[in-house]
């Protein structure tokens, strides 16, 4: 077991001095502290109104203000002397590179963007992207901002009914595809993907297609449909200069679909004005940024994560961002750690899935490397549980790295509840979100809407609105105030609260733990216990280095929670080990966590951005088709819930 934090305690019992004047200077005047900011960017227009509040929780800011979201990522770094300073460094999955200067990347835009002008693309459209991790994708999402072009990037691992269903509900003209990707190896044959989702979006009038796979020796047939289908280099020219379209700071920047695992996926709309500033702010403050910084974010650009940090909050700070194509272990567990000894990264951005995956490998691979210019170890898109925390801290950080723990989502934006060494930095405690960032109200509430004491699970909440928020869900504005403001808002008291869906806790410290989905929930005997809560306590066992857990129904007990776990290197399964992971669930939440069964597996099915597929691993468990599986990883991980199941049947019968 890794040792406790050496140089930051993880016992507080305050916040340090300045972070606190900043929290509360935002919380009293946001919209001076904001337009502070904001004043940070570049404007064709300053702003009527900081915040328009008038029609909640429809929500505006920074009113009547023009901006360009390409100009401000770009434009402006050229007149800063950072012309030949790299803003994207690329390295494909066969180690192959690419690396653009901020005068590249505003060359290659201006062509871009030349091409969508002369396809009649102009402000008010969209359009619609489905490309691999390669540089084009951040290239046609500033093109497409220069003009004003609304966007929606689809991830390049959905199938082609979930891209169709995209393109349909944004009415895209437009398609951006590739002829192909890499991953693991393999060829991802996205323009057969996308030509099969064609045949079900009526409203794409053109598809562009980057020769990707087949540029690089990939031999595969390419199909183009006369008159809809073109290469994008038959269509870019040679140079080009398009101007900036000045956009008001309420226009849709981008719309960005949640995974729409149950019902149609929610088109979440964010603004250009509010989004940039939060990103842009948010960056500042969690990230510490530098001049000279290498930020490394391994999240794919399909999501949201990817939006924010990989493109346009680095780009905003004119800082060089690191685009990884492949897989995080492939061809090696060390993947990773190459890129970042290579490029000098100094920041380095990923989910803790990813980590305790690559913690079963052990601390060999990590330690093949010189990864002294790491300064920033982050985290996003789950809760971290505690030891892959210290794992993370002592193995990648050599102690030396505070570790920023992320809590937002899509919706929000950017970060939202963090760290903020950009500030102040906290003491630290392994698993903790610490506290808010400046300007989000947040809180933690009980069933009927009031604040849970220290130490109580509750919902998180957030009770006031900020920049980075989104405006509306494209298209269905009835549907944006019934998911997320209806819970808890009291419209009668002009109280608007928005709800994000998740369990979380404060401390008597004040700090925030977030604990996982309120809708991952199991009902065991009229208790409701978060799947993420029993995952975390499996996962503090030294032998499990994963755990996914679901619930089976129980004809006395309603559901019971059912684990399958992955061991770390040096540890076989065996009855006994099965029943002290038993013992230690028990004694760590109680008798009512502990799971009905355990099942050893090597691998867990896991999307390819590193999410547990839960909901796969469920209809594998009460025998059902597991649907939609195009996000799928990695399918052998599949057989291996299949052949635990199997094994333990075998198991049952000998017993009998």
């Amino acid at each position: 077991m890794t040792s406790e934090p050496k140089t930051l305690p993880t016992e507080a019992r305050f916040i340090p001095k300045r972070l606190e004047e900043v929290r509360k200077r935002a919380l009293e005047n946001p919209e001076e502290f904001f337009a502070e900011i904001a004043r940070e960017l570049e404007w064709f227009k300053t702003w009527d109104k900081v915040l328009d509040d008038s029609n909640p929780p429809f929500y505006r800011w920074f009113v009547g203000g023009l901006i360009n979201a390409s100009y401000n990522a770009v434009d402006r770094h050229l007149k800063r002397g950072l012309r030949n300073k790299a803003a994207i460094i690329w390295e494909g999955e066969p180690g192959d590179t690419r690396v653009l200067t901020y005068y590249q990347l505003y060359r290659e835009v201006n062509r871009f963007a030349a091409v969508l002008e002369n396809l009649g693309l102009r402000k008010g459209d969209t359009i619609a992207f489905y490309l691999p991790m390669i540089p084009e994708l951040p290239i046609f999402m500033l093109a497409a901002a220069r003009l004003g072009i609304t966007f929606t990037v689809v991830f390049s691992g959905f199938s082609a009914k979930a891209l169709a269903e995209r393109i349909n509900d944004a009415k895209a003209k437009v398609l951006v595809t590739a002829d192909g990707g890499f991953r693991r190896g393999k060829v991802i044959e996205l323009k057969k993907i996308a030509d099969e989702a064609l045949e079900m979006a009526p409203s794409v009038e053109t598809v562009i297609v980057v020769k990707n796979v087949t540029a690089r020796g990939a031999k595969i047939d390419v199909p183009l449909t006369e008159g809809r289908d073109y290469w994008l280099h038959n269509l870019l020219p040679a140079h080009a200069k398009v101007d900036p379209v000045p956009v008001e700071s309420t226009h849709p920047l981008f719309i960005l679909y949640t995974s729409g695992t149950t019902g149609k996926p929610k088109g979440v709309v964010h603004s250009t004005g509010g989004y940039l500033v939060w990103v842009y702010a948010t960056m500042k403050w969690v990230f510490d940024v530098k001049p000279d910084d290498v930020m490394f974010c391994t999240a794919d650009i399909g999501w949201i994560t990817g939006h924010s940090y990989v493109v346009f909050g680095p780009l905003l700070h004119g800082i060089t961002t690191v685009m990884y194509e492949g897989a995080p272990d492939y061809p090696a567990p060390d993947r990773w750690w190459q890129i970042v000894e290579k490029y000098g990264v100094t920041i380095f951005y990923t989910a803790p899935t990813a980590i305790r995956m690559l913690m079963r490998y052990g601390e060999e691979w990590v330690k093949k490397h010189d990864l002294s210019t790491l300064r920033i170890l982050g985290t996003v898109g789950e809760p971290i549980n505690p030891e892959a925390w210290k794992w993370y801290y002592t193995v990648v950080g050599g102690e030396r790295c505070p570790i920023v723990d992320t809590w937002w989502q899509t919706e929000t934006g950017g970060i939202m509840i963090s760290p903020a060494p950009g500030i102040q930095l906290v003491p630290l405690k392994p698993g903790s979100a610490t506290y808010p960032l400046p300007g989000v109200d947040a809180d933690v509430v009980c069933e009927d809407g009031s604040p849970c004491p220290p130490g109580q699970r509750g919902y998180l909440v957030i009770k006031r609105p900020w920049p980075g928020m989104l405006m509306t869900l494209w298209g269905d504005p009835e549907r944006y105030v019934r998911t997320y403001w209806q819970r808890f808002s009291k419209p009668e008291e002009g109280k608007w609260i928005y709800y994000p869906a998740d369990y979380a806790m404060k401390d008597e410290d004040g700090y925030f733990w977030i604990l996982g989905r309120a809708d991952e929930v199991i009902k065991v005997a009229g208790h409701r216990l978060g799947t993420a809560e029993i995952e975390s306590a499996l996962v503090s066992h030294p032998a499990v280095a994963e755990a996914a857990v679901v619930g089976k129904p129980d004809p006395v007990k309603g559901e019971v929670p059912v684990a399958f776990v992955v061991l770390r290197q040096g540890y076989t399964p065996s009855e006994e080990l099965r029943h002290e992971l038993v013992e230690h669930v028990r004694k760590t939440l109680g008798p009512i966590a502990v799971p009905a069964a355990i099942f050893f597996v090597e691998k867990l099915p896991k999307t390819r951005s590193g999410k547990i597929m839960r909901r796969v691993i469920k209809a594998v468990l009460l025998g059902k088709t597991p649907g939609d599986l195009t996000t799928l990883e990695d399918e052998a991980s599949l057989d291996e819930i299949r052949r635990a199941l199997e094994e333990f049947k075998r198991e049952l019968e000998k017993a009998e």
